[in-house]
């Protein structure tokens, strides 16, 4: 496979002297969905922010392995964060409007994200009228308006409740399956990263780094049945294990 984006010995010092991430590496290869999973503070958030060109590193290196791959690059938050004032096509119109795209070219590609979320007929809808689970939808449709070949998701599902969640996996799977994006997302829910991801990737606590990373050999597309198969439940178990002994870890 392709390598699409690797951290090599990455290293992050904050001004307080606290290491965020100390010796870390990572390769997420093209097309791959992989999870990253740890602690509380263990920098799996931060290793994204790297990754986006939002935070910088002390110490290491950042590959692509192409660049036309990072050029098309999309970042979903834990929060939504949209406009108030703006309707759900105006919020997801606005990385084409900052790119200057022709407004007919930009209401095709607003019609095809807003479709691809299950989101027809909201258009016309403020933020203020949408549950949680519609409002990160709309968050993922501005994302993805821009047509992008990787996508990195920081817990965009944590503070849903547990059937919206589900039902939000099951969909970004589905999507994932037909526009083959490389994706890179954090999550602290071990049942979600083991139904999502072809790997995941364990991290200790602080300094943050990879201890583990496990491959998930279940055939796509996955169901409710996957999620209630025993190969499921040891996979979780497996790294509730990694987990816990991550957490004890200190260098």
């Amino acid at each position: 496979m392709t390598p699409a984006i690797t951290l090599s010995n990455v290293t992050k010092i904050y001004a307080n002297g606290t290491v965020a991430l100390q010796d870390l590496n990572l390769t997420i290869e093209e097309g791959q969905f992989v999870s990253l999973l740890g602690p509380s503070g263990c920098g799996k958030s931060t290793v994204l922010r790297i990754m986006a060109g939002l935070g910088q590193m002390t110490e290491g290196n950042l590959y692509w392995g192409e660049e036309r791959i990072k050029q098309r690059l999309a970042f979903v938050f834990q929060e939504a964060a949209l406009m108030p004032w703006a309707t759900v096509e105006d919020n997801v119109r606005l990385p084409l409007k900052l790119a200057k795209v022709n407004q007919r070219e930009a209401a095709m590609a607003v019609s095809e994200a807003l479709e691809m979320v299950e989101l027809q007929g909201f258009e016309h809808c403020y933020p203020r009228e949408l549950s949680g689970g519609m409002k990160m939808r709309v968050s993922i449709a501005r994302s993805l308006v821009t047509k992008p070949k990787v996508l990195l998701m920081d817990e965009p599902f944590g503070a849903l409740d547990e059937m919206t969640r589900s039902k939000l996996n099951t969909d970004l799977l589905h999507l994932w399956e037909k526009k083959h994006w490389t994706v890179g997302f954090v999550t602290h829910n071990i049942y979600e990263a083991v139904y999502l991801s072809n790997r995941v990737v364990v991290m200790a606590a602080r300094p943050g780094r990879v201890i583990a990373d496990l491959p998930i050999e279940a055939p796509y597309p996955r169901s409710e049945e996957f999620r209630t198969s025993a190969l499921f439940n040891n996979y979780c178990r497996d790294i509730s294990q990694i987990l816990a002994q991550g957490a004890a870890i200190r260098l």
